[in-house]
This record gives structure tokens, sequence and C-alpha cells, in this order.
């Protein structure tokens, strides 16, 4: 954590405290939500909401005016939802902050997502996977042509898993476009877009303008509608990888998800090459790793965050199944034949392996 008292500091002194603590701890979101009497100051790190301190109003007034100019939002418009961003140095790296404001009863709460590239561009080896995942990812995004998914909610790693699925070819004689909301992190080698529904730029519009810049692999930063997925599908048969994501809960659960958007299974079966669902577990630090002693519910057990993986290839038995629009549970049971594990499976060797612990698993996947 951090031993810095931020009740000490005056407004502007506190941002800067708070950015630099953030990003050495590797913190991804920041939150100030007022309250009666102070100011509850909370930052998310490895995925947990911790608090830090209760701050007065005056000091949080003169730091959410910093906030505001830095990111060129109005100072005087507090009624209404206001989204910006501005960008500070962490040593010699950029860090991006995605700013939003919300209206609340005590004044305006303010959210701060820490978009650092030395956690959102990480190469596929780091991000935890067990060796046959890996393998069997760097083989997905080795096919010429296909639709690949990677599902999870909101906070489980899908922008940075595509990221590190991404940086494996480029530089390989393809030409990679991306179309995000919002592009998060800059890749460089690669055109990335960023979707803009109030000029009617959206991630139907976006794919089908993408399709004509000649790309060899595609990222969609989310498929939401009958449109963008029979574009991306129709895209994937005709000799593209196409990579997007879904908020589904399982890898299964992306099945009929897509074909209940209205997708013909003759056109989607076909194109699906595989679908990773994921969530991010909290990892042991070193010193619980080897003395097998700490309490599993205290935050100072885990000292960093991996990907609990569910990795379903479609084979062609997988295909014929999705063509006959048979259930999810049989699905599963012919994925379990080829080798198939869930998450709460390949958590159960994690907490054989020592790396995190049961009730971490049980945490993230219920």
């Amino acid at each position: 954590m951090t031993n810095i008292d931020f009740t000490k500091l005056d407004g502007e002194h506190l941002l800067v405290a708070l950015q630099e603590e953030a990003a050495k701890n590797g913190v991804s979101d920041l939150h100030l939500s007022p309250q009666k009497n102070d100011v509850r100051l909370e930052w998310r790190l490895h995925g947990i909401l911790l608090t830090l301190a209760a701050i007065s109003h005056p000091t949080y007034v003169d730091l959410l005016r910093r906030v505001k100019f830095l990111s060129k939002l109005k100072l005087n418009i507090t009624n209404i939802p206001q989204d910006g961003q501005y960008v500070f140095l962490a040593g010699s790296r950029s860090v991006n902050v995605r700013v939003a404001t919300l209206p609340s009863r005590f004044g305006e709460a303010i959210t701060l997502r820490l978009l650092d590239p030395d956690r959102g561009i990480l190469p596929l080896e780091k991000l935890g996977f067990p060796p046959e995942i890996e393998k069997s990812l760097k083989e997905l995004i080795d096919v010429p042509n296909g639709l690949v998914l990677v599902t999870g909610p909101t906070g489980s790693g899908k922008t940075t898993t595509l990221y590190a699925l991404l940086s494996t070819v480029i530089g390989k004689e393809r030409n990679i476009i991306t179309l995000e909301d919002p592009v998060e992190y800059e890749l460089p080698g690669i055109i990335q877009s960023e979707i803009d529904p109030a000029h009617d730029f959206t991630f139907a519009a976006g794919l089908r303008s993408i399709l004509r810049h000649d790309p060899d692999v595609i990222l969609v930063g989310e498929i939401r509608d009958l449109e963008t997925a029979q574009t991306a599908i129709n895209a994937a048969l005709t000799g593209h990888l196409v990579l997007s994501t879904l908020h589904t809960n399982s890898a299964l659960e992306a099945i009929p998800r897509f074909l209940s958007m209205g997708v013909s299974p003759y056109t989607f079966a076909p194109a699906l090459r595989g679908v990773l669902a994921q969530r991010l577990v909290r990892t042991l630090t070193d010193e619980c790793k080897t003395s097998g002693t700490c309490d599993p519910g205290a935050h100072s057990t885990y000292g960093g965050q991996m990907c609990l993986p569910e990795l379903l290839m479609v084979t062609p038995a997988i295909q014929q199944l999705i063509l006959n629009l048979s259930d999810a549970s049989a699905i599963e049971a012919q994925a379990k034949k080829e080798g198939f594990k869930t998450m709460k499976e390949w958590g159960s060797e994690a907490v054989k392996n020592k790396i995190t612990t049961l009730e971490e698993v049980a945490r993230v996947t219920g």
C-alpha cells in the first residue's frame, strides 16, 4: 500500500501524490466520493477497492478544480456528468487518465481511471496463463481468418489480453487495424481508430470502413448488436482475422449470446475459431508462497494478478453442434472430451501450485 498521510496535503499536492503512488503500486482506478462530513478516498488495487483516507471538503474542491482544469472539463458545470482525460508522467512513461464526474447528494464524485502502459501493454507470456492456454492462444492468433472472442465482465482484463495477442503479430507482414471505445493504449505498428457515436461512427459503421483498408487483422472493441456481429462474421469468412469482446460469464455462454442477436448459425459456426473467458485473480506474494501461513483474507497476502482462463477451441465437432443449435450443456460435454477446463478447474490447479488461494478463486468465479 502506501505510508503517505493524504489528509495532510492540499488539493494540488494531494493529486500529485495520488498519481505517483497509484502508478508505483499498479492501481487501476481512483475514486473520490463526497459524504456529508468528508470525502471518501479509495483506489482499486488488484481488482479490490481499498479505502485510503477521508479528506476535507475544501481540500477536495481544490483537487476537483485541478482535475477539471487538466482534463478540460467545465468548472461551472456540476449538475450533469462530464468526461475528459489528461496525461501525467510517471518516471519515463506517460500515464493516461480517464476522468468521469457524477453529480451526487453531497457534491460531484469523480473517478480517475489510470491507463498505465506498464500494466496495459504486456506480452502474452506475462499474463499468467497456463502453458497449454498460452500455446493455444498463439495458435489462434496465427490463423489467417476467423473470429476470436474474449469474454468477461468489466475489469476482467479483456483489453489487456487482446493487446497482448495483437503484439504477437505486429511486424509479421500483417495489416492490423483496431476500432475501440476508447483507444486505451497506443500500440506502435498498427492503425488504431476510435468510435464516435455522436457523428454516427459506430462499431458497425467503423467496421465497414475498416474493410475498405485491406486489413489482415481487425480488433473490434466490443460486439453489441446484430449489425456489428454479422459484419464481423462476414469479415471472418472473407479472409480476415477478427478479434472482439463480449460481456458473458463463461466461454460457452458466448455462443447462445451471439445467436440471440439474430446471426445465422450457418455463418457463425464456420467463422468462430475460439472463445476465451477470463477473470483476474490476485496472486500470492513470494513470502506467502513459501511460508504457507498467510491469511487468505488479508490484502497483504497478495502481490499481483494473473488471468484465470476458460478457452473453448472450436473443433469440427463443436462447429457441428453450433450448426445444430445444441444447448450449452451438449457443447460443454463435447468440449470436455477434447480437454476443455472451466475457470474453476484452472483455479484449482493454481491453488494446488500455490499461485493463489481457494478464497480468491471463489471470489471471482462465484
